[in-house]
């Protein structure tokens, strides 16, 4: 079956990976827990639930980040408004890198990445914690 597709989405995550920050597992967990630091976490609440998230990270479905990191955007959030460093994370880290960029090309700043998303997170012993499902 012939594709239509000329820019492989690894050729896409190269790109932004060349062009954004991206943290070590070490930086990464040296950051945590730091006042004018926020993790965001992009992945989608079923991943949340069954694997977790670093603790006290903000959750922001990849799929909604730009719209609420606009401040003119009726789904705007605050914490995207406030002064500090942000640190995005997904499962492998393929998501986050085109997020950091997309965060980056909108203004917000600094912004960054961790290496390896967080499966690298947990294996390198960062701490997780539980998320619950959302009552109705």
């Amino acid at each position: 079956m012939p594709s239509n597709i000329t820019r492989p989405v690894q050729d896409m995550i190269a790109e932004a990976n060349a062009r954004i920050k991206t943290l070590s597992m070490d930086e990464a967990l040296a950051m945590h827990g730091r006042d004018d630091v926020v993790f965001v976490d992009l992945r989608d609440p079923r991943e949340l639930q069954r694997e977790g998230k670093i603790p006290g990270a903000f959750s922001c479905p990849r799929g909604m980040l730009e719209f609420w990191i606009d401040p003119q955007s009726p789904y705007a959030k605050p914490v995207f408004q406030e002064d500090k460093t942000f640190v995005f994370y997904c499962a492998s880290a393929w998501r986050s890198a085109l997020a950091t960029q997309a965060a980056q090309e909108m203004g917000l700043a600094p912004v960054a990445h961790i290496e390896g998303g967080f499966t690298n997170w947990k294996n390198s012993g960062g701490a997780v914690e539980a998320v619950e499902p959302k009552r109705p």
